[in-house]
């Protein structure tokens, strides 16, 4: 019998990163209600949001493997999340510029026999210097709504960035490498 992936999201980005890895992923997005608790560790709302994604699709397709991940970035330790509208971006943008941030995803994989592996990635992030002008400029290319922090590095990051210090599939979405490595710790290979 051939091994069922699931991915309890629908981010292209985490999807493409699988894909990459060669885990033959199908997509089942998560109803699950995320955990938003501003005075908690973002490394812990990650992993728990993570989680509650992961449990939401694994409780529906038993004996498959799902992946559940959760991605914020944390200015200072206060979590930013995707922005609401287009003011709390640039806001956002503002508030990163010169800066040095982290982005953390939360993962949470789930094996057929319904055992729990959970684990976060971190990464710094430092932006360059944002003059207003360049951040309306980066805010006309990447639609930043959907993205934690307001920005993706893969989209015209260069624009914005100085730095990544880590994995940058990490700050992408999901850090496979990670994923990989913990996968064949439990005796999982690809």
């Amino acid at each position: 019998m051939m091994t069922r992936w699931i991915l309890a999201s629908s981010s292209p980005r985490r999807i493409g990163l699988l894909q990459r890895a060669g885990i033959p992923v199908e997509v089942i997005p998560s109803d699950a209600v995320e955990w938003h608790d501003v005075g908690e560790d973002f490394r812990d709302l990650c992993e728990e949001n993570a989680r509650r994604k992961a449990r939401d699709v694994a409780a529906h397709h038993q004996g498959a493997w799902v992946i559940g991940a959760d991605t914020l970035v944390s200015l200072d330790g206060r979590p930013l999340g995707k922005p609401a509208d287009l003011t709390e971006a640039r806001a956002m943008l503002r508030e990163l510029s010169g800066r040095v941030n982290h982005v953390c995803t939360g993962v949470c994989v789930i094996s057929p026999d319904a055992s729990e592996l959970c684990f976060h990635e971190l990464t710094e992030v430092e932006f360059q210097s944002l003059s207003d002008e360049r951040i309306d400029q980066y805010m006309a290319r990447v639609p930043t709504l959907d993205k934690a922090g307001g920005y993706a590095v893969q989209e015209c990051g260069e624009m914005i960035i100085a730095e990544v210090r880590g994995d940058l599939d990490n700050v992408i979405g999901l850090p496979v490498s990670r994923l990989l490595q913990e996968l064949r710790k439990i005796g999982v290979d690809f």
